[in-house]
């Protein structure tokens, strides 16, 4: 009994540690937007300031360090969830640059 929580605990540690390999960092995202813009990008962080008026809607993913993007989405996740999503980074003239994550 005992080696098998050993064996839950390391692969709870795993999941923390390797579960955001292959994300892009918001910081990397932030300081270099143009390098990313035109390209799929996976990101993690928290929900902030979710937002729908008519058709658009979205909110603001943030990471542990207050570094923040901003999430085109059709879906909005509640405030406070911690979650990774994969999308379009883009640059808009009125917006600037976002996620635009597809629709499910």
């Amino acid at each position: 009994m005992f080696n098998l929580k050993k064996i839950f605990v390391l692969a709870f540690v795993s999941l923390l540690l390797f579960g955001c390999i292959g994300t892009t960092s918001l910081e990397e995202l932030n300081e270099n937007p143009a390098e990313y813009a035109g390209k799929e990008v996976t990101v993690h962080g928290t929900v902030q300031n979710t937002i729908k008026i008519g058709t658009l809607s979205g909110y603001t993913l943030v990471d542990e360090e207050g570094h923040g993007i901003r999430v085109s989405s059709a879906s909005l996740p509640a405030e406070g969830k911690e979650i990774t999503i994969t999308g379009l980074f883009v640059q808009d003239s009125l917006f600037g640059y976002y996620i635009q994550v597809p629709d499910e």
